[in-house]
Formats: structure tokens, sequence, C-alpha cells
């Protein structure tokens, strides 16, 4: 199934900024543009804003209210522009896995965007851009994350492990929602759940013990959103640590004595930090090679996203 990410046109280095110019993201443009569909957006072209164009900047009224304006003329407003053409463009971006936002900027900004008041004062960087705003608000379970944070390495590989979950969320309601498909699809995201949340690991459990108390689009969507919510919690490697003495769990009769402990070893050293995720999990993988097992193979949190993109080195 074809993954769809949303992305600030400009981030793919399209030349749409307001100076003329465009904040390429090589990670996006080169890297994980092999693996999925953009659907580049600027929401300032598409109200109409020429190339190059005056700045524009978030205003918060007297009232409490949130513009967009021209930065060298508050009385030059975008608002009710940007507000028309967001709710006719969020029913098309129903089926995104992810979307990709252009940092600091006062239509994308995911945050820390500057806002100002009617004197012209800064108010701090504490805003979020109209578009990005809205969107969110129409879609909380939609992974969103900011071109300049996909350079931390940790941001990245958890963006990048959520695009993928709600894609295969996708496809499982492709077809129609069913309890059943749930509980294989909770099935195979246990252990990665387990090590992002291990409260909601538990809560998500329960829900799906008791799916059928609920009707069918109320759990679909209460699942979704604390599903997603669930992953974005950044995994500690004491939690990756503990879902992997699990997954040992399943060989400790089927591997010898010294296989064993070569393995609890790995997870040990990773655990303290002296050795990378993948020296556990390779090593995992590779018992689960010569002793299969449906159950583990089946998780995703072994393969939570193309091992060619290489985030979990």
């Amino acid at each position: 199934m074809t993954i769809h990410i949303g992305i600030s046109a400009c981030v793919l280095g399209e030349k749409v900024r307001y100076d003329g110019g465009h904040k390429n993201s090589p990670f996006c443009s080169a890297v994980l543009a092999s693996f999925v569909r953009y659907l580049p957006i600027c929401p300032e072209q598409a109200i109409g804003m020429p190339i190059p164009r005056p700045a524009i900047r978030l205003l918060k009224t007297d009232s409490g209210d949130i513009r967009l304006v021209n930065s060298k003329d508050s009385s030059i407003d975008f608002t009710e522009k940007m507000h028309q053409f967001t709710d006719q463009k969020l029913p098309v971006l129903a089926q995104l896995s992810g979307y990709i936002v252009c940092a600091k900027s006062p239509s994308c900004g995911m945050e820390r965007v500057r806002l100002v008041n009617e004197k012209g004062e800064l108010l701090g960087k504490v805003g979020t851009g109209l578009f990005t705003q809205r969107l969110m608000q129409k879609y909380p379970w939609l992974p969103v994350e900011e071109d300049g944070r996909l350079l931390d390495a940790e941001l990245k590989e958890n963006f990048i492990t959520r695009v993928y979950a709600l894609s295969a969320w996708h496809q499982l309601i492709a077809s129609g929602f069913s309890v059943g498909k749930l509980v294989e699809f909770h099935s195979q995201f246990k252990f990665l759940i387990m090590a992002h949340h291990p409260t909601a690991y538990r809560e998500l459990g329960r829900l799906v013990a008791h799916a059928k108390l609920f009707a069918a689009d109320d759990l679909a969507e209460r699942y979704l959103l604390d599903f997603m919510r669930a992953l974005k919690q950044p995994a500690t490697r004491k939690q990756h640590a503990n879902v992997l003495m699990h997954l040992q769990g399943f060989f400790k009769k089927l591997l010898s004595s010294t296989a064993k402990q070569e393995l609890l070893s790995l997870i040990h050293q990773y655990r303290l930090g002296h050795a990378p995720l993948m020296a556990p999990l390779t090593l995992l993988k590779h018992h689960l090679s010569l002793h299969p097992h449906q159950y583990v193979a089946a998780q995703r949190y072994l393969l939570p996203y193309p091992v060619e993109l290489g985030l979990r080195a």
C-alpha cells in the first residue's frame, strides 16, 4: 500500500517561500522520497500570495484572536483566506499517514512560531501556523513533524515509526473495520506499543479485550487516537530492553545456555548504553530464523519500517 505524506512544498525544494527561496530537506527529498508519495502544499501560495511576497506573521489581538497578517502592515489580513483554503483542503488529507511542515512558518509551523501583539511587541515563540493548527485539530492522530526536528535522529525515527504504523491502520480499514481485524492489528503491534508507552500498552489491551462493548466507529476512533498517542511517546533504552527480554522468552527453551547467555548479555549491554539497539535485535532475528515462531515473526516491533532507512543503526 502506497504511503502518502503531506509536506510543505518548500521542504521539497520548491521555490515558494516569501523570499523566492526554499528549505530543501535532503532526508525528505533524497532519502524518504524513495519510500513514500508526497503531497506538496504551500498554503500561502495556494491562497494567491505571490512569489516573492512581503513577509507575514501571527498577531494576537487584544480580544485573544490569532490573525495572519502582513509583517509591516497588520491591516493586510490573510486569516479568512487561510481558513477557507484549509477547510476546503482538510477532507482531501484524510488518508495521509504523516505530514512534514516547515518550521517557524506563520502558516505551517508546528510550534515555536513568533507571536506578536497589536503593538508589534513579541509575545514569544509560542504560536502554531494557522494551516498546521487546523490540520492537527482535525486529525489528532496524524504524525506531524517539522523539517528541522527531523535532523534529530530520535525524533526522525519516532516520526517514521508512526507514519508506517498509521499506514498499516489505513490498510487495515481499507476494506472495512471489524473487531477481528482490530485484535489481529493489536497483536502485531503489542511489543512496539510496549516499547513506547507501557501504560498505554495495558490500557489498549483492556480496550481490545472489551471491544464488543463499543460501537464500531467509536471503538476504531478511540483505539487509533490512543494508539498513535502511545507511539508518539519516545521509547527509552529501559523500555526497549524490557521488550527484548519478553521476546527472548519465546526462545528460552530452544536456545543452548551459551546462546541464551549471549543474547541476554547483548540486551544488558544495550540497556547500559554500551551497544546499539541493532545488536540484540539482529541476534534475536537470527534465532528467529533458526527457530521460526509465527507470533514473534508477526511483531511490527522487529521491523517497524524498511531497514534501508537505517534509522535504528
